[in-house]
């Protein structure tokens, strides 16, 4: 008996321990299917955070806009020499024509004398002409023009009382009758349409209170399409003035200057180069006559310039009308529109007609 429990015991152990086999057999192939068939894992997702970048503003003020040197009376770009305005007055009758020097002025003005007769006020100061004349004498318009440059006034003399007014201006006196230097008579040509000069003789005497460069006279636009007669102008070719019964000259744009003649004749220098502007100034005012009289007992005239009036501005084949300010005799010339903003000239020289009003006439076609 003992012997049969014995060996069921066994034998039940036994088919317990086959049970057993075969449940992990089964678990582990459960585990081996189950791996086989799972999905391949994914790998995770990283977010991506964007960090604030801190970015400290610049504090350094935006460059000043580069504004190009230029030569005082011509605004042209380039380094004005150190010298000062050298105003010359020249003879203007047709014995004194071709002048010497003439086409190398940065600015002529011209004024009727008496007897009706043309003379000119040439200022050089970017240009060194290496002769200037006919030099003929003073007279009592010079000093306001020439003032406000507070440099060299040159010319052959004048009556006591007018180089007063030149000594009151302001400006250093270069007089033939004085014993200037580089003054001179030439022999082709009969007095009193002989004397001449040297510029680079006048300013070599320049004295301590004279050295320094002119002051700009007008206002210039940085180009010939932005000056105010191109921008706003109505179209021009022929400028013809009658500026008294013995001077009519006038002003025909050629497509890039002004080209002046005399009555029907053309204008030259005596250097044969054709008589140029950039641009041509018509300025309109009183010419009263003065104290001062002249051969024959003849009045001496002179420009009230003094005030304000009414002008013509020539450039770039345009004509504008604007108006003439001077607050003093000291003072530039201003030119202004009708809202009083600057009138700007175009780069290059210019010539100003001192038109006698009432008398004198600027006819534009």
């Amino acid at each position: 008996m003992r012997t049969a429990r014995a060996a069921r015991t066994t034998s039940g152990t036994t088919r317990g321990r086959g049970a057993a086999r075969v449940v992990l057999l089964g678990t582990s192939l459960a585990l081996v299917l189950s791996a086989c068939s799972a999905p391949a894992p994914v790998a995770p997702v990283r977010e991506t955070v964007a960090v604030p970048v801190a970015v400290e503003a610049q504090k350094v003020a935006a460059p000043e806009p580069v504004v190009p040197v230029t030569w005082p009376l011509t605004g042209v770009a380039g380094e004005p020499a150190a010298r000062p305005a050298l105003a010359v007055k020249i003879e203007n009758t047709a014995v004194a024509r071709p002048q010497s020097g003439l086409d190398q002025a940065d600015v002529v003005w011209e004024t009727i004398v008496e007897f009706d007769v043309s003379r000119l006020i040439a200022v050089f100061h970017s240009q060194v002409p290496g002769e200037v004349g006919p030099i003929r004498s003073v007279r009592p318009m010079d000093p306001l023009v020439v003032a406000p440059l507070h440099g060299l006034l040159a010319y052959s003399g004048g009556q006591p009382g007018i180089l007063d007014l030149v000594a009151e201006s302001g400006v250093q006196s270069l007089s033939h009758d004085r014993g200037v230097d580089g003054m001179y008579r030439i022999g082709s040509r009969s007095a009193p349409h002989n004397v001449y000069g040297s510029p680079e003789t006048f300013w070599a005497q320049a004295d301590a209170q004279h050295q320094a460069a002119p002051a700009e006279q007008f206002a210039f636009a940085r180009s010939l399409e932005r000056a105010s007669a191109v921008t706003a102008g109505a179209p021009a070719s022929t400028l013809a003035f009658r500026l008294s019964a013995a001077s009519s000259p006038s002003w025909a744009w050629d497509g890039s200057a002004w080209l002046r003649s005399e009555g029907s004749k053309e204008a030259t220098a005596a250097s044969g180069a054709r008589l140029s502007a950039t641009n041509v100034v018509a300025i309109t005012a009183d010419h009263p006559a003065t104290g001062f009289g002249a051969q024959g007992g003849a009045a001496v005239p002179t420009y009230t310039l003094v005030g304000s009036g009414d002008a013509v501005v020539a450039t770039g084949g345009r004509t504008l009308a604007v108006r003439w300010e001077k607050a003093a005799q000291d003072a530039p010339l201003l030119l202004v529109g009708a809202d009083g903003s600057p009138v700007t000239l175009a780069p290059g020289n210019t010539w100003v007609e001192l038109v006698p009003a009432g008398s004198g006439s600027l006819t534009v076609s």
